[in-house]
């Protein structure tokens, strides 16, 4: 209850009392220099993060952060266990990092409008011209030097076998050259999701693997790239778990 409590009132206090007039400042910034904006608000997102994940009693252990490029753009590919999966991975990205977000988020009054800022691309499920659109999107900020992040489940899963990937969330990739750099997470859901309303203390685990060069690939290769990172992922959960 107390955990619950706190993580609350965190959320309260950056997004609101902290995070309005914070905007402002962001909007004024980004009149004279988008770059320093993003890379702000990147921070500021990560101070977040960082709070809810120490207010939820969540211990991280993370491994292979020293395979996240500092000067090169990646498409993020993860499995999704969590809401805490955004709180846990965040923290280790070291350049600016949009995500693909169900649209669902964008009617989220101040945390929709940071993750405007951050290039978050929502995505309505339920339309696939529209889905089409959001990869083309992906693609465009890789080649614009900005990481995104993907969850080619599509939802959250809580079983010990993920669900197949979407072979669209890979497309951002082979488009626009950019590297697929896989992770995985463990034991996030242990956090809320098994005890909803509850915030409870949890170990979570968390593994970035080497990036996969995919630039010039023929569809036959890219088929077998797919594949091979939904192989790579449920082998380190099955390790990690």
């Amino acid at each position: 209850m107390l955990r619950l409590i706190l993580v609350l009132l965190w959320i309260l206090v950056v997004f609101v009392i902290i995070g309005v007039p914070y905007l402002l400042v962001l909007l004024i910034v980004g009149l004279f220099s988008p770059a320093l904006r993003s890379r702000l608000t990147q921070r500021f997102i990560v101070l977040v993060c960082g709070g809810i994940t120490f207010l939820s009693g969540e211990k991280i252990e993370v491994s292979g952060a020293e395979n996240i490029p500092e000067d090169r753009p990646v498409l993020f590919i993860s499995n999704h266990r969590s809401f805490y999966d955004i709180f846990t991975a965040y923290r280790f990205f070291k350049t600016d990092t949009g995500c693909l977000a169900k649209i669902e988020w964008r009617k989220i009054p101040v945390l929709s409008w940071y993750m405007m800022l951050l290039h978050c691309i929502f995505l309505d499920r339920k339309n696939s011209r529209a889905g089409l659109k959001c990869i083309i999107k992906c693609a465009e900020e890789l080649r614009n030097g900005r990481s995104i992040w993907i969850c080619p489940e599509g939802t959250r899963s809580h079983s010990e076998q993920l669900l197949p990937f979407h072979e669209g969330s890979f497309r951002a990739a082979f488009q626009s050259g950019a590297p697929i750099l896989p992770f995985t997470l463990t034991h996030t859901d242990d956090v809320f999701e098994k005890h909803i309303p509850w915030v409870k203390a949890a170990r979570v685990r968390i593994h970035f693997e080497p990036p996969i060069e995919v630039k010039d690939l023929n569809r036959t290769e890219q088929k077998e790239v797919i594949a091979q990172v939904q192989e790579l992922i449920q082998a380190r959960y099955d390790e990690m778990a």
